[in-house]
């Protein structure tokens, strides 16, 4: 079963098929519409150009990845900003998260027309930027992930959070209000001066009643 709707195998089935990349990013405050080529088409009711007067062209386009195992499916592509402000704008961690969405389109020659319905390649967000300066030329790299990336996020360190308890089940204080803990449990930092941890054997002659088991673990005061 082909991917492609009948209306777009008609198109690339032709002698000379006119294809072009679509590329939209979603930024927090602007988004991105460019075409892998030169002029401006239509699709979906807003305009694809081949420079954005603020933000750039588009110089590359790497081949899709799709995810094996533990990764997800990723995808690489390169912009020429049109400044150094822009650049360093596009970099920032702010971006990182934006949408981005990549489709294959063919082009009626005779009305200069999107084919209905192109393919959608590739649906996910930014990731990492880098930026590359070189005499004469500007080049922003970016990365990114699919929305399946989000499947790998185990949340560590998040369960025995108050604050993420609470963001999750806003006003629920079960572990605001915790009492009777034998060790507290650090997430993500290391134990402060001064808190109780428990050492193994030591002077003190006995077993915790404190410890699973009644094993040898007493608590040691860090100063």
């Amino acid at each position: 079963m082909s991917q492609f709707t009948p209306a777009m195998e008609t198109a690339l089935a032709a002698e000379t098929p006119l294809v072009v990349g679509l590329l939209k990013i979603e930024l927090p405050d602007a988004t991105i519409r460019l075409l892998d080529g030169s002029g401006q088409l239509v699709f979906d009711g807003e305009t694809y150009t081949g420079r954005d007067p603020v933000f750039g062209s588009l110089a590359a386009v790497e081949a899709i990845e799709d995810g094996v195992g533990d990764e997800a499916p990723a995808l690489n592509f390169t912009l020429l900003p049109a400044s150094d402000a822009t650049a360093a704008e596009l970099a920032g961690a702010d971006m990182q998260g934006s949408v981005v969405s990549l489709w294959l389109a063919a082009v009626d020659r005779a009305t200069g027309a999107v084919i209905p319905d192109p393919l959608l390649l590739f649906a996910g967000e930014l990731d990492q930027p880098t930026l590359t300066v070189d005499k004469g030329s500007r080049e922003l790299e970016f990365e990114c992930v699919s929305g399946f990336e989000r499947l790998f996020d185990n949340e560590e360190g998040l369960r025995l959070a108050d604050s993420w308890h609470q963001s999750v089940w806003p006003g629920e204080l079960g572990l605001a209000n915790v009492s009777g803990i034998i060790k507290t449990v650090y997430w993500g930092v290391e134990a402060p001066a001064g808190a109780i941890v428990y050492s193994g054997g030591g002077g003190y002659g006995g077993k915790s009643p404190y410890a699973p088991g009644g094993s040898d673990y007493l608590p040691r005061l860090d100063y």
